[in-house]
């Protein structure tokens, strides 16, 4: 029996996947007709729950290496976020944006699409995340607000050169379309020839946002995703783009920690708001909706 609702969308998973075989152009049909919020709808600040992480293989969180694993254990844990009261958005790739958008659950939020996954986590070309997802021709036609970038910069890699270049077309192309950029760096090493590294010394981060924001012929819908590290003051004294602050890995401190370093980083002004996956999708007591709120209470 179906469960598609007179709007279009569907409330169970196995309905968006018969979705998918019978009918897979409602996907375009919804996003057209999707009830939109767009920046300028936010009190200035923003709470983005992102979910593009195991687009790329990164399925672990913490101690749990197959935490993400379970699609729809998945796409729960993202309703129930998304369903806070003051989560403006979310972030990720095509197929975890289209069951959503399905589902229902992009309605009045605002949407940035993941651009580039092809990095795989371990792979030897890691460093060299080309860009498999969204480009900014789809992101405009799905009446998204933006597309996200991760630019790791590796001088010890002459990959490097190739995803700058990716990314500066990137940031042009979605500039074209008047959509917002959101550029991640990180300077990043592998030290001993192993798994990359991301330089977190404010040193590193500032010149890493130094040569974020020069990417592109124009820097007019560039924003940066940014770690909340050591001296945010001097830290986000190298640019006067918009910031949201990136939730980091919820194996590194324990929630209340990891809530003080956010706080310190969203005291700067030219710091907008949080994009943060894993550390409220899968909080170690297991509540989404008690880690999301709680988020959401300190960026108000």
């Amino acid at each position: 029996m179906s469960t598609t609702t007179g709007t279009g969308f569907v409330s169970t998973y196995e309905e968006v996947t018969r979705v998918r075989l019978e009918d897979p152009g409602r996907i375009a049909r919804l996003a057209a007709t999707r009830r939109r919020r767009t920046v300028a709808d936010t009190d200035g600040t923003m709470m983005v729950i992102a979910a593009d992480h195991p687009a790329r293989g990164a399925l672990g969180v913490g101690s749990r290496p197959q935490a993400m694993a379970s699609r729809r254990e998945l796409l729960d844990r993202m309703r129930e976020a998304l369903a806070v009261p003051g989560v403006d958005g979310v972030l990720g790739t095509a197929d975890i944006l289209e069951d959503l958008l399905l589902l229902g659950a992009l309605e009045d939020k605002i949407v940035f699409a993941s651009m580039n996954r092809g990095g795989l986590q371990g792979s030897s070309w890691e460093i060299e995340d080309r860009f498999t997802a969204y480009d900014a021709s789809a992101i405009a036609a799905s009446g998204f607000d933006g597309g996200k970038m991760l630019t790791r910069i590796d001088l010890d890699d002459d990959r490097t050169s190739f995803i700058l270049e990716a990314s500066a077309q990137a940031v042009t192309d979605l500039a074209r379309h008047e959509l917002i950029a959101m550029v991640e760096p990180f300077l990043s090493s592998r030290p001993g020839g192993g798994k990359i590294v991301n330089d977190l010394t404010p040193e590193a981060v500032i010149r890493s946002i130094h040569i974020a924001q020069g990417l592109g012929a124009t820097s007019a819908y560039t924003w940066l995703k940014l770690p909340a590290v050591e001296d945010m003051e001097r830290v986000m004294d190298a640019t006067t783009l918009p910031a949201l602050i990136l939730g980091g890995d919820p194996a590194d401190d324990d929630p209340g920690t990891l809530r003080a370093t956010w706080k310190r980083a969203l005291d700067r002004p030219n710091v907008r708001g949080l994009v943060v996956g894993r550390t409220l999708l899968y909080p170690a007591d297991d509540d989404v909706t008690a880690a999301v709120s709680a988020s959401v209470d300190m960026l108000r």
